[in-house]
């Protein structure tokens, strides 16, 4: 899938994953800092740190697949 996609279309798609990362790093920062050891606040902290790091994984797989195959 990735690998047939345009070099320009991953570049972008990966802009938009940092940006997405580096806003919810910025969310996370925020709310800990704000509402420390309310329940919900902890629930909501837990899905954006999961979902950080879903988006560091996706972005790990795009820069992956920006770097051509070297022949063996």
């Amino acid at each position: 899938m990735l690998e047939t996609e345009e070099p320009a279309v991953i570049s972008r798609r990966l802009t938009e994953l940092r940006m997405e990362h580096r806003d919810l790093d910025a969310a996370i920062e925020r709310l800990a800092a704000l509402h420390a050891g309310d329940p919900h606040d902890d629930l909501a902290l837990k899905r954006m740190k999961k979902r950080k790091l879903w988006l560091k994984d996706c972005i790990a797989r795009l820069e992956s697949a920006l770097i051509p195959d070297e022949p063996a």
